[in-house]
């Protein structure tokens, strides 16, 4: 089993790529912004690792030996918030959106500059971190039935089944919620609900799999496509401390 690490960092990343030189590369990148990392060969190994270790993100290759990498995210997914980053030579505008899609926070295209991959997951922990701020005020939202929790980004149906949203999600979801039944365009969104600087489409498909996981059979969307305009959350929304 090939795993590295780096020690004496704030941050952990865990990365799985089949390529040693590449989880190398970003580990010297990481090193200048007081950030550790540990490098896996197979996503059984990152997975195993999860059990015991949450980090503060994930960097994961479409191209594993023993797993197809879409499908490690939707098991990382299941499991945990934690924020995503696709590093793949997959560089197709369906395989973006199906990363999205699946929970994925950002996406970006080999080859890469490891500086760049860098700053992407700084921007995520950063939105995160941010978001964190706030939670300390305001702890979970209620509308519907439905309960939210921004500090584990976990969203509860009224049936009581728990669904944890991706970073890029439950930003998002956060910035509709603090603005119920207002109309908010999609530059607005993109600013403050996260962007994916490789897809434009990104705040489309994360409203898209909000709507999924917030509509219920028979009943209307919550949140509303206002067209020309942007989108609008339908309902009265409820924050208690």
């Amino acid at each position: 089993m090939q795993t590295h690490s780096v020690q004496s960092a704030k941050r952990s990343v865990f990365i799985v790529d089949d390529e040693p030189e590449i989880g190398n590369l970003l580990l010297d990148a990481m090193l200048q912004f007081e950030m550790e990392g540990r490098v896996f060969s197979t996503a059984a190994q990152m997975l195993s690792a999860l059990q015991q270790q949450t980090p503060d993100a994930c960097i994961v290759d479409l191209g594993l030996p023993d797993m197809e990498g879409m499908a490690l995210i939707n098991e990382i997914r299941r499991q945990s918030s934690v924020p995503i980053i696709v590093l793949s030579a997959r560089g197709h505008s369906t395989d973006r959106v199906l990363g999205l899609e699946l929970g994925a926070d950002d996406y970006v295209v080999k080859p890469f500059d490891p500086r760049e991959v860098v700053a992407r997951i700084r921007s995520i922990l950063r939105r995160s971190s941010d978001q964190a701020q706030s939670d300390l005020k305001v702890q979970i939202a209620r509308f519907d039935n439905w309960a939210y929790q921004p500090a584990s980004h976990c969203l509860t149906s009224p049936e009581g089944e728990e669904t944890f949203l991706s970073t890029g999600e439950a930003t998002l979801l956060e910035a509709l919620l603090r603005a119920p039944k207002r109309v908010l365009t999609r530059d607005y969104l993109l600013e403050h609900g996260g962007r994916d600087e490789s897809l434009d489409r990104s705040i489309d498909v994360r409203v898209s799999r909000l709507r999924k996981k917030l509509t219920r059979k028979g009943e209307a969307e919550v949140i509303r496509t206002v067209y020309g305009s942007g989108y609008m959350f339908a309902s009265g929304v409820n924050w208690t401390g």
